[in-house]
């Protein structure tokens, strides 16, 4: 099969069966959704979505975030992996958007990256949400996926965003990110991997292997 027509199949099934994935994260303007998605880094969503309730009714802008506290924002998030570099991560990146950007989240990728605690996926989760922005950030779900699949062999998230940017259209790109982080959160799991109820086992690479793999042993 060639890599053109694995990535048609596979982008077809996602457009078909999952056409309105979206974030599982809960935000209600671009500043809740950064803030979210700082605080989802080696976490997961929902125990974010239990956690920002309140760190947004203390800190409902940049501003007020601004002049926070280190210890009261490190009390609102403990329950957050790695809450302290977080919290000072929080309130560094409301103080440089109030200081270079008035108080608002930026659209352009590289601005987004000049935030304290904004690497690059975080940077493609934001823009592509709330912008729009043609881009698929890749997290360790998405990098397993892609290379299980087939769609890529980078061997670093970069290589594998590369790949998934050159072969899926510019307008699929924002909900690309949901497509295959839901999949790999929820079907294409690291460990035992539901094959039986994938709608991808024709275009992918892996399917047969796994399948294999987890089915029980034959009878002697």
């Amino acid at each position: 099969m060639k890599l053109s027509e694995r990535y048609e199949g596979v982008v077809s099934v996602f457009v078909e069966t999952a056409s309105e994935a979206q974030s599982e994260l809960n935000f209600s303007n671009p500043f809740e959704l950064l803030v979210a998605v700082i605080l989802s880094a080696q976490c997961t969503d929902k125990r974010v979505n239990l956690t920002t309730p309140a760190l947004f009714k203390a800190y409902p802008s940049p501003e007020k975030l601004a002049r926070a506290g280190l210890e009261d924002v490190f009390e609102l998030i403990s329950s957050i992996s790695y809450p302290r570099n977080k919290a000072k991560h929080l309130i560094g990146m409301a103080q440089k958007l109030c200081r270079d950007f008035g108080g608002e989240v930026p659209s352009d990728i590289e601005d987004l990256m000049s935030l304290p605690g904004v690497g690059r996926k975080t940077a493609n989760v934001v823009a592509s949400i709330v912008y729009d922005k043609p881009v698929i950030a890749v997290d360790t779900h998405i990098f397993r996926v892609a290379r299980r699949i087939g769609l890529s062999k980078g061997k670093t998230p970069e290589a594998v965003e590369k790949d998934l940017e050159r072969h899926i259209p510019e307008g699929l790109r924002p909900r690309a990110h949901h497509w295959f982080l839901l999949h790999g959160r929820y079907v294409c799991t690291a460990r035992n991997p539901r094959c039986a109820e994938c709608h991808l086992t024709n275009w992918c690479l892996s399917s047969s292997i796994l399948a294999s793999a987890s089915s029980p042993a034959a009878p002697k």
